[in-house]
């Protein structure tokens, strides 16, 4: 039987965590019962070895927002610029963990997606650290497993020629993504991921299908660079009211902007007490100095 998309996630999201790491997910999954179904560990943590002073990266899949919340504005605010960004703290170790519901999650993995920001993390490796039954299981890793191939078919028509090679289309494709969002990371990010396991790249690009023989016509070159151009200026908006929504979502929002600014780009921004005092102010203060000095692109 030939060797799928699906199974591969399924072996990979299978892989076991660090018990600490577990624990947080399931302490996550406990504060949005009823309606958390699925918890997901992601990011470079899922590479780290030394976890203390590292942020880790989680998403929350829930049935719906009004079940998560006990509050009407945070289920408003979930739907309206998915996803809500929480703070967490357990057993020595910082997290933040991502909201979004069971629907959303399989539509942002798939080329249906409103921007590239899930797609493109989940193209990258995961862990499925919690799941509330067997049903949720088998449905984040249907959702998981559209991520690759969504992100692969969007990039590939945009290469200016036919591709030898499997791991430049991820490149190009990470660069993609890169490019559609405001990103702290500096330029070789996206070369580094690929870097990191070739093999697996490799692995799933021909698992998915992809092949350098496809030519593509003029007409799917246009609809996928416009597409892009789409996610690029859905992306930076939506990256913008995420930051803006962090400093009411999350808990020291202003310090976790700045936090994430200097631990990326090597500036050293240090928030003035009004910034402490009014982190919604603070959030949008900022936003005109990183842009001007390049810590965000």
């Amino acid at each position: 039987m030939a060797e799928t998309v699906r199974d591969l996630v399924a072996a990979e999201l299978s892989e076991r965590a660090e018990a600490r790491v577990t624990a947080i997910a399931e302490a996550i999954a406990a504060r949005h019962l009823p309606s958390s179904r699925a918890v997901l560990f992601y990011g470079s943590c899922l590479r780290e070895k030394q976890l203390q002073g590292l942020m880790l990266d989680f998403y929350l899949i829930v049935a719906d927002y009004s079940s998560a919340y006990g509050r009407r504005w945070l289920a408003a605010a979930n739907r309206l610029v998915p996803p809500n960004v929480f703070y967490f703290e357990k057993y020595g170790l910082v997290a933040k963990y991502a909201v979004l519901s069971e629907a959303d999650f399989a539509r942002e993995c798939d080329t249906s997606a409103r921007t590239a920001s899930v797609f493109a993390r989940f193209a990258q490796p995961s862990r499925l650290v919690w799941a509330a039954d067997e049903e949720a299981r088998e449905q984040a890793i249907a959702s998981v497993a559209l991520a690759a191939p969504a992100l692969l078919g969007l990039a590939q028509p945009t290469l200016p020629e036919k591709a030898s090679d499997p791991l430049q289309l991820w490149k190009s494709a990470f660069r993609l993504t890169y490019g559609a969002e405001l990103r702290a990371e500096r330029s070789s990010r996206p070369e580094t991921i690929v870097d990191l396991d070739p093999e697996r790249y490799i692995r799933i690009a021909k698992v998915a299908g992809f092949s350098s023989k496809r030519n593509y016509t003029e007409v799917e070159r246009r609809t996928s660079e416009d597409a892009w151009r789409q996610f690029q200026r859905r992306g930076k908006r939506a990256s913008v009211l995420r930051l803006i929504k962090a400093s009411f979502t999350f808990a020291g929002g202003a310090e976790y902007i700045a936090w994430k600014i200097n631990r990326h780009a090597g500036t050293q921004i240090e928030l003035k007490p009004w910034q402490r005092r009014h982190p919604l102010l603070a959030g949008i203060s900022l936003l005109p100095r990183l842009l001007k000095s390049g810590a965000i692109r």
